[in-house]
């Protein structure tokens, strides 16, 4: 019984459950970037290439014999690593942006400015005694 109850300790920890809720967004925005990078950023750049589609780049070692049903083709698809360097510098610019938002957040206020120290006790009891000279 022990094991179970130091698990179930080790599972409500608020880390275990932050890290699990990042896993989860970060798959969701996954497919964001895949969008963003292959129906948004890479048509304009395809066009100032010449309508050059970087994912279907490739090196080709040994091409595709057109007698034959089976796919022969061997290739370096290193359309592909544009690809995945485009979406990989659009997920770093988005993360570094939420992480100095983030901090924008959580640095702290200005500290306000103090309020000049009090008088020493000699010095209230005089003002006092001045003020009270003057009432009278």
């Amino acid at each position: 019984m022990g094991m179970v109850s130091e698990f179930r300790e080790f599972i409500a920890r608020g880390n275990v459950v932050d890290l699990a809720v990042g896993v989860i967004v970060g798959a969701a925005f996954n497919d964001i970037v895949k969008v963003l990078v292959d129906q948004v950023v890479m048509p304009p750049i395809g066009l100032l290439t010449s309508g050059v589609d970087f994912s279907k780049l490739a090196w080709v070692l040994k091409p595709d014999d057109p007698a034959t049903e089976a796919v022969e083709l061997v290739a370096i698809q290193y359309g592909a690593l544009i690809n995945a360097g485009i979406k990989f510098l659009i997920v770093a610019w988005v993360v570094f942006l939420l992480v100095k938002a983030v901090n924008a957040m959580r640095r702290a206020p200005p500290p306000a400015e103090a309020a000049p120290p009090a008088p020493p006790p000699q010095e209230a009891l005089l003002a006092e005694i001045r003020d009270l000279l003057k009432a009278k």
